[in-house]
């Protein structure tokens, strides 16, 4: 029983585990997020649109207490296809803001210097050498 309890412990302490976890609770805040983006912001504008128009009164009545809600499945579909639409759209956000971070990184990196000319030998060398690894010349600090 101890061993199992060591291997249990070993493997909720992974990091991949870990990294789930926080992805499935920050996914369920990101759900509400979205729900609240298509219920709040863009439902009323696309009902207004479309004449208040709502589906999940639409049925096909087999018996008193049997009914295929078909009406529910087209609501929920729509739903879908807006929440999918405004996932796209904040993905698409997100990927361009990252690579304007990412260009402005490399542009960064890309201007400052790495290496400079020895003054006496002229071979190229780090930027922090103080003394020339070719001709071993003691440099100045510049």
């Amino acid at each position: 029983m101890k061993n199992f309890l060591n291997e249990f412990k070993k493997f909720a302490m992974r990091g991949n585990v870990i990294d789930m976890a926080v992805g499935i609770i920050i996914g369920a805040a990101f759900g509400k997020i979205v729900t609240s983006l298509v219920e709040d912001v863009m439902m009323p504008p696309i009902g207004l649109l479309m004449g208040k128009v709502d589906f999940s009164d639409l049925k096909i009545v087999l018996t008193d207490d049997v009914a295929i809600r078909y009406g529910t499945f087209i609501n929920a579909l729509i739903s879908f296809v807006i929440v999918a639409f405004a996932v796209f759209l904040l993905i698409q956000s997100i990927n361009k803001l990252q690579e304007k971070m990412t260009a402005k990184d490399a542009a960064a990196e890309a201007a400052e210097p790495t290496t400079k000319t020895c003054p006496y030998c002229y071979s190229e060398i780090s930027i922090h050498a103080t003394r020339c690894p070719h001709c071993t010349s003691e440099l100045n600090k510049e």
